[in-house]
């Protein structure tokens, strides 16, 4: 089996190890109701480029 040539240090393992722990990114519905898209929450529509449900004032372009 492989040995190890110098030893790793607590936060390198550390963040080796919390990799494992990651969960799958949560996505809710574009608030424009023409889209329909699947959005990350906080985030700008890719499709629509909406943010929000308060219409044409939060376009980003």
């Amino acid at each position: 089996m492989a040995v190890p040539k110098r030893k790793m240090s607590r936060s390198n393992t550390r963040h080796r190890r919390s990799a494992w722990k990651t969960t799958k990114v949560a996505t809710v519905e574009c608030a424009n109701p023409a889209c329909d898209a699947k959005v990350v929450p906080h985030r700008a529509c890719a499709e629509c480029g909406q943010y929000g449900p308060r219409g044409e004032r939060r376009q980003v372009l």
